[in-house]
């Protein structure tokens, strides 16, 4: 049911206080679908290294860990965007509350089973898998919080949303420093908590009324991605497409090899390997402590300089950001130091997705269109890991591979010229 429309003495009093307890658990369930989605994707580069020097045996040397490593990255990126496109089509025809358990199921139920890999082939697959349902609970998510929160508040909603990636790496961060005497098996099965969020959407939350009146209103007709490159609606799932490509191909090929970073600082010096987790785990913190200012920032942004504003402002600290925090750092302090502002910008970025996205494409297939913009540029943003794996062989170093991803953000500057601000201009 439509929950109860608030009084003019509340609305006066505070915007927050027009919310309903329910429309404040849609957050909270997507929210956290969203943090366990964000702790399955760091965990991998967590325990990178130490999964594949056990998984790879001899031939363990870095440059194999490198391309080995990227490969499996990139089966990764891959993934969630198949897994994101699909299910994003799906929100749309079954419903984006059922969507959203599939998809959490998948996910947690596959990160366990990473955990029994004996070969990083068997990894690179359950990668895969889980990568899946990670790509489809955004899509599923990131409408639902959409269609249920009033207008008014729907921008800082999505801010609030998208907050979660980093408290899940913080919480990835912080697993694994409390498990650094353990294998790192034991972090793949930890992935298994999330089915509890699943049972608790399954119970909780029903569909978007705008939803169930969408289709009641559509009749026979299905949604599908060839809506998507009409003439109407072609321009904006293109523009939202690149953008989405750049920010996701400077993530996952540069700033998801921070933890690399931090061991290559670390060097030979005489530090055993549970020393060596817990700086990793801390110089991460720090790093997400960024991220979450800058997820939060991006709604006040939006609302203050137009979705286009605070767009260029985040492609512009990430361009300058990724290269002065891989190059400059000849110490593991000093990288500390410089990774909170590279996650408010190459992390922050990403808020602007569940702002913008479903603002281009009406309710009937906004997840779709949402789903598509966001993931589909993964299918080609998985030669960023990839590439940064052959450069390390070419240049030497991760720091400096890295750090030559940061030109990807000036693609993103382009197709922000013909980015529609949607600010004043939503589609119901």
């Amino acid at each position: 049911m439509t929950p109860p429309l608030p009084t003019s003495a509340s609305r006066a009093t505070s915007p927050w206080r027009q919310l309903s307890g329910y429309q404040w658990l849609v957050l909270f369930v997507a929210w956290l679908g969203w943090v366990f989605d964000s702790m399955d994707a760091l965990i991998y580069s967590l325990v990178m290294t130490p999964a594949l020097r056990e998984l790879l045996g001899p031939h363990a040397t870095p440059e194999n860990i490198g391309r080995y490593g990227g490969a499996i990255f990139s089966v990764f990126v891959v993934g969630w965007a198949l897994g994101g496109i699909t299910f994003g089509v799906v929100a749309d025809r079954l419903g984006r509350a059922r969507t959203l358990v599939i998809t959490i199921l998948i996910y947690a139920v596959f990160t366990a089973l990473a955990g029994f890999s004996h070969t990083w082939w068997e990894l690179a697959l359950y990668r895969f898998l889980t990568a899946l349902g990670i790509g489809g609970e955004w899509a599923a998510g990131a409408t639902l919080v959409a269609e249920v929160w009033p207008e008014s508040l729907r921008v800082k909603g999505a801010g609030l949303l998208q907050s979660a990636w980093g408290a899940g790496y913080f919480l990835a961060a912080a697993i694994y420093f409390s498990l650094s005497s353990q294998s790192w098996r034991v972090m793949f099965f930890v992935g298994i908590v999330p089915a509890v969020v699943a049972l608790l959407v399954r119970l909780k939350v029903h569909e978007p009324e705008r939803w169930v009146a969408a289709r009641a209103s559509a009749g026979a007709r299905r949604p599908g991605l060839a809506e998507l490159f009409t003439p109407e609606r072609r321009r904006d799932t293109l523009v939202g497409t690149a953008l989405a490509f750049t920010a996701v191909f400077g993530l996952w090929g540069a700033t998801n090899w921070a933890p690399t970073l931090i061991r290559e600082l670390l060097g030979p010096r005489g530090l055993d390997e549970a020393a060596r987790v817990r700086l990793v785990s801390l110089a991460i913190m720090s790093l997400n402590a960024g991220a979450i200012v800058g997820y939060l920032a991006f709604a006040p942004l939006a609302e203050w300089l137009g979705r286009r504003g605070a767009f260029l402002v985040m492609l512009v600290g990430s361009a300058v950001a990724v290269p002065a925090t891989f190059l400059f750092p000849t110490s593991y302090s000093t990288a500390v130091l410089l990774f909170p502002a590279l996650g408010f910008f190459t992390n922050g970025i990403f808020s602007g997705f569940p702002i913008y996205l479903p603002e281009l494409f009406p309710t009937r297939i906004r997840a779709t269109g949402a789903g598509f913009c966001f993931n589909a540029g993964r299918v080609l943003a998985a030669g960023g890991p990839l590439l940064t794996g052959v450069l390390v062989a070419s240049l030497g170093t991760f720091a400096r591979a890295a750090s030559s991803i940061a030109v990807i953000y000036l693609l993103g500057l382009i197709a922000l010229f013909w980015a529609r601000e949607t600010k004043e201009d939503v589609l119901l």
